[in-house]
């Protein structure tokens, strides 16, 4: 206190003399340890200590945390006030600085806390959007494969916006019980969406581990719920054309109201055991555009792009589902279908870019053709009348086999048995269809793709086709 009791030096006057004088920088000293210092534009408060332990001096400036802590928002009066206090303190044995830096402590645990409890105060909402941008936008990882969604998250957000936001879009998600999730899939059961209510149920449960992983709930309510709770276990699809009912599809293309190309496409994906997303990225061998154009045009992560050579009798699939080039060996049967195909591209008028790249191009020639069209197309003629969608096909029965409702990629099933019945094993198949290998062993150390009983397992699947596809109508008979 003895510190405190000496005269004071300044007068206001003389402070506000200071603070307008742009020539005079020197601090200015009120005794006592109080200065006003020059900073930039402003003049600031300062009280100067000396540690005891250390007889360093210390530079303590008064009122850090208002942003009006120096002069003239606070006074001469203000500082000698606040230094009073501050000589008190180490009077008493405590060290301001430490004292401050206790209360700055403390105030940033309140904030982090506040962080935490706005976090866990989450809305179902904003934890989606939190972890579609943190988890589902496709992404590569360190060893260069690909991670997150093909679609980042498109199709989540579609399914969530229609079902999930309209119920609990705005609640907490630490308030969002398990009956609330519930009742959810229990109306996707109630309209027959089954696979819908499991695909929800799948990323319901991914969303909660997520927040779950970073603190924001306390529990994930859907932990021990499973398919069987919701729209039942999944039942692998095993649909298969038989040979009479491939007859029978030969004799129905042509007079279902399909598109030339779209007729091509079913025997291409029957003769080459192609994904959907694969046929419609096919380009033909002399297109003049890079990959990245072509990708960008293509619009969507589905289509796989692919390079057609009619002379070298191969299809070069650039990027596959399972993350390894893939290339086809195209069969007799299968060059005849592209030679069609590469008919239809010299009907369409060429731009100043040269010749359309793409083997299947949308109406515009801009890019493919949607990948959700093709499978759309065949849909549409394998539905009862009564069942006709507004504005597509009236051919609604045009493709119905004996064996049931069939799919793009049951073709793709029904070539692969075609080729088991044709005498080629199961691993020769697998490398036709760019199978991922299951086994890890066999995976990593044999490298051999088979190539040459590939091409006979092709040839093979097409002779066969062939002689299906001259039992029918001429039309269809190619």
């Amino acid at each position: 206190m003895a510190r405190t009791a000496k005269v004071h030096r300044l007068t206001a006057l003389a402070v506000k003399r200071y603070a307008e004088a742009a020539r005079q920088t020197a601090p200015l000293h009120d005794g006592g340890g109080l200065y006003l210092r020059k900073r930039d534009a402003s003049a600031l408060w300062y009280l100067r200590l000396t540690e005891p332990s250390t007889g360093a001096e210390q530079w303590h400036r008064l009122f850090p945390d208002d942003p009006a802590g120096g002069y003239p928002h606070k006074g001469l009066s203000d500082a000698r006030a606040e230094a009073r206090r501050m000589w008190d303190l180490r009077s008493s044995g405590i060290d301001p600085r430490a004292q401050r830096d206790r209360q700055i402590q403390a105030q940033k645990d309140l904030e982090v806390a506040a962080e935490l409890e706005a976090e866990r105060r989450l809305s179902v909402r904003d934890l989606f959007d939190r972890w579609v941008a943190t988890d589902l936008q496709p992404r590569l990882r360190a060893d260069g494969k690909r991670a997150g969604r093909k679609d980042g998250g498109k199709f989540t957000r579609d399914q969530f916006t229609r079902r999930v936001f309209p119920k609990i879009g705005r609640v907490a998600i630490e308030d969002v019980k398990r009956a609330d999730l519930l009742a959810i899939l229990d109306g996707a059961k109630r309209e027959g969406k089954l696979r819908t209510a499991n695909v929800l149920l799948a990323d319901l449960k991914q969303m909660f581990r997520f927040a779950l992983a970073r603190d924001v709930v306390m529990r994930n309510p859907l932990e021990t719920v499973l398919k069987r709770d919701v729209g039942g276990a999944s039942v692998e699809r095993d649909r298969v054309l038989s040979t009479t009912e491939l007859a029978s599809l030969a004799d129905a293309l042509p007079v279902a109201g399909l598109t030339e190309r779209n007729i091509a496409g079913v025997w291409l994906v029957l003769a080459t055991g192609v994904r959907v997303g694969e046929l419609l990225g096919a380009t033909w061998h002399d297109n003049d555009g890079d990959l990245a154009e072509l990708k960008a045009a293509a619009d969507t992560s589905d289509v796989k792009l692919g390079v057609v050579d009619i002379v070298a009798r191969t299809w070069h699939i650039l990027e596959t589902k399972n993350q390894r080039s893939h290339t086809i060996h195209l069969s007799a049967f299968a060059i005849r279908q592209f030679k069609r195909l590469e008919e239809f591209r010299e009907a369409i008028p060429h731009d100043l870019n040269g010749a359309v790249p793409w083997v299947f191009p949308n109406t515009s020639a801009t890019g493919p053709v949607g990948v959700k069209s093709f499978g759309k197309q065949l849909a549409d003629r394998q539905r009862p009348a009564e069942r006709r969608l507004t504005n597509r096909s009236k051919d609604t029965e045009a493709l119905l086999l004996p064996g049931g409702r069939w799919t793009a990629h049951d073709l793709r099933r029904t070539a692969a048995t075609l080729m088991a019945e044709l005498g080629f094993g199961g691993d020769v198949i697998d490398e036709c269809l760019n199978h991922m290998i299951e086994n890890r062993v066999r995976r990593v150390y044999v490298r051999d793709r088979r190539v040459a009983e590939q091409a006979r397992a092709f040839d093979a699947l097409g002779s066969k086709l062939a002689l299906i596809a001259a039992k029918a109508q001429p039309a269809a008979s190619n």
